[in-house]
């Protein structure tokens, strides 16, 4: 029986077809992880000493420094490739034409460029006028990975942006526009605040992207978490050997406690919203008057009798 136009519920043979595939893909799986284990157990991955390295207090003062710097990144990433998202989406819905076609051309050309070439061309044309722009110690690799997770996360919230505004009713700006507000008003008042609420999930999802691509200042020798974790593999030696499953292992997970971290926050906030009460509120409706009580308000009322007009003699 068809339970949605788009979708037809599975019959008895399908569900238990799908249960098999589940249980198979499963077990599958947890093969392929106890295979991992135990190959990494047989190398001697898993002995005490290999792991003893990250009870050196050096070890975990370049792994906080390297979070730090991770979590700089992303702060400022953020917050400017949000505001760079609300200026393009509101561009690319401008009435000017000249408007829409800049901004356009902008999202598409930086959503098609791969973020790593951004950051390596922009780490390039820093170094090229780094005296110029008055760059200092490693300003030249912050800012050229800053700008271009914000360039290429700005563009696509604007994207996200302009389809939270879109999903609006039209009903509500054309009663905005009927009380004389203007478009900027509108646009500022009504709608952002409407499409950034029916979109926040998807723009939590686009921030965690952002997170995780702050390990591309790797590349530009940026000292970030996996630059750092990166370096102690290298410089430390254990058994004859380089941890670099220990360093990778950890770093890993402290990337996905970030991404769960702020995934978590981003749930939060729409649950927040969603109990949020907004809106005039309505006034308590007071009590009926019944029509006895109406008649004894009138008889206890002072009635003044006929006037006498005539006049005395």
């Amino acid at each position: 029986m068809s339970a949605s136009v788009l979708y037809d519920a599975p019959g008895p043979k399908a569900r238990i077809r799908n249960r098999v595939y589940s249980v198979i893909g499963t077990l599958a799986v947890i093969g392929l992880i106890a295979f991992v284990v135990m190959r990494l157990n047989d190398k001697g991955q898993f002995a005490p000493e290999m792991w003893d390295i990250f009870n050196y207090a050096g070890v975990r003062n370049d792994i906080i420094s390297g979070l730090l710097t991770t979590l700089q990144v992303f702060a400022v990433a953020a917050v400017l490739s949000l505001a760079l998202g609300v200026v393009l989406a509101v561009g690319r819905l401008s009435d000017h034409k000249w408007v829409r076609l800049f901004t356009t051309g902008f999202i598409e050309l930086f959503r098609a460029v791969p973020l790593l070439i951004t950051i390596y061309a922009l780490w390039v044309l820093f170094l090229t006028y780094k005296n110029d722009l008055g760059f200092t110690g490693d300003g030249t690799e912050f800012w050229a990975l800053v700008v271009g997770l914000t360039i290429y996360n700005g563009s696509v919230q604007a994207e996200v942006l302009r389809a939270g505004i879109n999903s609006v009713p039209k009903g509500q700006s054309e009663a905005a526009y009927a009380l004389g507000m203007r478009k900027t008003q509108v646009m500022v008042t009504i709608l952002i605040p409407q499409g950034v609420r029916a979109m926040l999930p998807t723009i939590i999802s686009q921030l965690v992207v952002t997170l995780k691509d702050t390990s591309l200042g790797y590349v530009i020798t940026y000292q970030e978490l996996l630059y750092k974790v990166q370096h102690i593999a290298e410089v430390t030696v254990v058994n004859d050997e380089s941890p670099y499953v220990q360093v990778i292992i950890v770093g890993g997970v402290i990337y996905v406690a970030l991404c769960m971290a702020l995934s978590a926050l981003a749930t939060w906030i729409e649950r927040r919203g969603r109990r949020a009460k907004t809106g005039i509120a309505v006034a308590p409706a007071e009590q009926p008057v019944a029509a006895g009580d109406a008649l004894d308000v009138v008889d206890h009322a002072e009635v003044a009798g006929p006037v006498d007009t005539s006049k005395k003699n």
